[in-house]
């Protein structure tokens, strides 16, 4: 499982090393805030899920930093913004470039 991260198209796949990093940080602690997995795995290792999301591209990060689930299943998508619109008390992408 860790050794996807190695692969480098997981890494072209979203844009970058430090752009995987941030994505997989935001989707676990929305996975750990109750979200719906995007891809029905037998396992209840969050770091499975989500390489599992990435690499079947069922999440991105938009532009301003949010993750974003593809709008395929409109259930899914909603809960998931839902849970990402609450303020998690971290830094913005806009701190960063303060």
């Amino acid at each position: 499982m860790l050794d996807d991260f190695r692969e480098d198209d997981i890494v072209r796949k979203v844009g970058g090393r430090f752009k995987l990093s941030t994505l997989v940080q935001k989707r676990m602690v929305a996975l750990n805030r109750g979200a719906q997995a995007l891809v029905d795995l037998p396992t209840r290792d969050l770091m499975e899920v989500v390489v599992a999301e990435v690499k079947d591209d069922k999440i991105y990060l938009d532009t301003s930093g949010r993750v974003q689930a593809v709008a395929d299943e409109s259930e899914t998508v909603d809960a998931l913004e839902a849970l990402l619109a609450e303020d998690d008390g971290g830094p913005g992408v806009d701190d960063l470039t303060e």
